[in-house]
């Protein structure tokens, strides 16, 4: 994959919603956790952990390649956006 833009592996497991993975609801808020550098992709539809899935980062570019402007976002930063389509706003999660 040679246009990948991630520092981290295509396969790196992420957090995301099952709303996100069946198309019923876009990715609406991103965080790369400072703790564990963890990527969190989610819906904010909802918080229920029967939602949450793990899946490789590539598949939640897949579903949607303009989260690739995301790569850079720094660790313990987070992102947001109203839906699809619309810009991304970034702050530090503890900010």
């Amino acid at each position: 994959m040679t246009d990948w833009s991630f520092e981290d592996a295509p396969n790196t497991a992420t957090i995301t919603t099952v709303h996100v993975l069946d198309g019923s609801a876009p990715v609406c808020l991103v965080t790369h956790d400072a703790d564990d550098g963890a990527w969190q992709f989610l819906c904010g539809t909802t918080d229920d952990p029967d939602d949450a899935r793990i899946v490789a980062l590539r598949r939640l570019i897949g579903i949607d390649p303009g989260l690739a402007e995301l790569a850079d976002l720094p660790l313990g930063w987070r992102a947001w956006r109203r839906g699809a389509g619309d810009p991304w706003r970034r702050e530090p999660i503890d900010g």
